[in-house]
C-alpha cells in the first residue's frame, strides 16, 4: 500500500538517527533488510496521523497508533496493524523513544505503486 525510508530528522543529534526502508501494507508494516536506529530504551513503532514528521511536537500532540516495541535495533521486523485502521490517514510510520519522548527516526509514506 504504501513505502518510505527512515531518515536522520534532526542531524545536530548523533545520537537519535535512522536509515532504511518501511513497507506498510493492508495489515502490518514491515520494517526492511536495511533498517537500522541508533539504540536506545523503550523504542516503539508508531503510525502517525501527519507528514513531514521531523520534531517531538508532531507526534506527542497526534493520535497515533503504537504497534508495538521495537523488537531489534537492526533488519527486518514485522509489526501487525490493528482491524480497523484506515491506512490512508497515517502517511507517517516513526521510531519513537517512549521513556524520553524523544523522535528518533520518521519515515514519509507515499503510495506503492
Amino acid at each position: 500500500m504504501a513505502n518510505g525510508a527512515f531518515i536522520h530528522a534532526n542531524p545536530s543529534d548523533p545520537i537519535h538517527w535512522g536509515r532504511g526502508k518501511v513497507s506498510v501494507y493492508e495489515k502490518a508494516v514491515f520494517l526492511e533488510p536495511d533498517f537500522e536506529v541508533g539504540p536506545g530504551p523503550k523504542y516503539h513503532v508508531y503510525l502517525v496521523p501527519a507528514g513531514n514528521i521531523r520534531k517531538e511536537e508532531q507526534v506527542a500532540k497526534s493520535m497515533f497508533v503504537d504497534l508495538g516495541r521495537l523488537r531489534s535495533f537492526k533488519g527486518s521486523q514485522r509489526y501487525p496493524i490493528p482491524a480497523g485502521i484506515d491506512l490512508s490517514k497515517y502517511p507517517s510510520v516513526v521510531i519513537w523513544c517512549e521513556q524520553f519522548s524523544v523522535l528518533i527516526s520518521p519515515a514519509d509514506l507515499k503510495p506503492a505503486r
